[in-house]
């Protein structure tokens, strides 16, 4: 059987890669973490990232931390990083549109 692809590839890709168990190799902060991102993709899938984000909380209306988690319990986890899914989701998009968001020196 074919595999379904994933419903938010840019929102998987972020948490993934920069917020899963080794996020501490690109920051130790959401504004860090989302710098790198910001740094190793191209400045379209920054908008992608910031539509999927809609999209999640639009399909999500009445259930967005039991859907966030049950998507992504195993990569990450909102109050762990003291964060509502809410109030993670709307930091992520604000970095995303701060120019000002830029990644660690390495």
């Amino acid at each position: 059987m074919k595999k379904k692809p994933p419903a938010y590839p840019e929102l998987d890709q972020l948490l993934h890669v920069y917020f899963g168990e080794d996020f501490d190799i690109w920051g130790n902060t959401i504004e860090e973490l989302v710098g790198c991102y910001k740094r190793d993709s191209p400045v379209s899938d920054h908008q992608i990232l910031r539509d999927e984000i809609a999209r999640f909380r639009q399909t999500h209306p009445n259930d967005l931390d039991e859907a966030f988690l049950d998507a992504y319990k195993n990569f990450f986890n909102p109050p762990l990083w003291k964060h509502t899914t809410d109030s993670f989701l709307t930091e992520v998009d604000r970095l995303l549109r701060d120019p000002g968001t830029i990644a660690p020196p390495e």
